[in-house]
C-alpha cells in the first residue's frame, strides 16, 4: 500500500504513538464506531485532549466520544465516505494515483469485492472515477488476495480439513483454531482474515463463524447472506455488532465454551429470522 511505511503500530512503537496521541490537536478515527474496538489504544484515545473526527459507516457511533461525527450507515465503505468529503469540498483533483489506491483498496476490502449488498451505483462511480484516475485496480487485488504465504495456505488447508463444522438443519458453518494451532503454522496477524468467508461459500451455508484464540479472549467473526443480522446475533450474545452481514464479537472464556454457547443460542435465532435462512 503506497505510504505503509509511515505506519506507527502500538505494538512495535509505543513510546511514539503514545506521545503522538497525547499530543495531537485533531485525531481521525476512521472505520470504528466506539473507542473500545481499538484494543490497547482505547485508554489513549479516551485521555487524549484533541478533538477526534470519527469517520464510520457502523451502527450506533459513540457520539460523546467524538468531537465531530461523520456517519453513514448505508455507505459501503468508511473509504467512500472519505471519498465523498473531499468531493464535497471540491477537491476531487487532489485525489492521485496513490491516494486513489488505498481509497480504492478500503472499497474493495469492506464491500467483499463490490459483492454485499451495501455496494451502490454510487460506489460503482468512485471506483470508476478512481480508475481514470490512474489506479492500477489488477495490482490493488493481486496485493490483496494473490500474495499468500505458504504458511497461511497451509493454515487455511488444516482449518477446513480438520475444524470445520456443518451443522445443516441451521444451514450454518463454522471453523475454530487454537493459539497452538496458529503457532504450529506460524500465523501472522492477518493471515485468518477471510477464512470466515471461505466458510461462507460453502454451497447451502447462509450463516458462517470463526472462531479463534487471542489475547485473554476468544474473538469470533460472523458472516451472513441475506437478510440475516449478524451484528444482532453480536450485540446480543457476543459484546459486539457490525454491519448487518459482517460482525465481530468476543468471548472471555474458553473457545469451547464460546463455541458451545454459540450451538446452544443457533436454534433461537434461526427460528427469529426464519425467512432469512430459507
Amino acid at each position: 500500500m503506497p505510504g505503509s511505511d509511515e505506519i506507527l503500530l502500538l505494538e512495535k512503537d509505543t513510546k511514539k504513538v503514545e506521545n503522538l496521541i497525547a499530543s495531537a490537536d485533531l485525531i481521525f478515527c476512521l472505520d470504528y464506531h466506539h473507542p473500545n474496538r481499538t484494543g490497547k489504544m482505547e485508554e489513549l484515545l479516551v485521555a487524549a485532549k484533541g478533538a477526534k473526527v470519527i469517520i464510520d459507516h457502523h451502527r450506533d457511533p459513540d457520539k460523546d466520544f467524538a468531537t465531530i461525527l461523520f456517519s453513514d450507515i448505508t455507505a459501503s465503505s468508511t473509504s467512500q465516505l472519505i471519498y465523498d468529503l473531499i468531493d464535497v469540498q471540491d477537491h476531487l483533483s487532489l485525489i492521485n494515483k496513490e491516494c486513489g489506491t488505498c481509497l480504492y483498496t478500503g472499497i474493495v476490502t469492506d464491500t467483499g469485492s463490490f459483492r454485499f449488498a451495501s455496494t451502490s451505483a454510487r460506489t460503482h462511480n468512485i471506483a470508476a472515477d478512481l480508475i481514470n484516475r490512474g489506479i492500477r485496480t489488477w495490482e490493488a487485488h493481486e496485493n490483496l488476495y494473490d500474495t499468500n504465504s505458504l504458511n497461511k495456505l497451509k493454515m487455511v488447508s488444516y482449518a477446513m480439513l480438520e475444524k470445520l463444522v456443518i451443522i445443516p438443519e441451521h444451514k450454518t458453518a463454522y471453523v475454530w483454531l487454537k493459539k497452538e494451532e496458529e503457532e504450529r503454522f506460524n500465523i501472522v496477524k492477518g493471515d485468518t482474515e477471510g477464512l470466515v468467508n471461505q466458510v461462507l461459500s460453502i454451497e447451502g451455508i447462509r450463516l458462517a463463524g470463526f472462531f479463534k484464540e487471542a489475547e485473554s479472549i476468544i474473538k469470533i467473526s460472523f458472516r451472513s447472506k441475506g437478510e440475516i443480522p449478524t451484528n444482532q446475533l453480536c450485540r446480543e450474545n457476543f459484546e459486539g455488532g457490525g454491519h448487518l452481514n459482517a460482525s465481530g464479537g468476543k468471548y472471555v472464556g474458553k473457545i469451547e465454551d464460546a463455541i458451545q454457547k454459540f450451538v446452544t443460542i443457533l436454534p433461537n435465532f434461526v427460528e427469529q429470522n426464519k425467512k432469512c435462512f430459507e
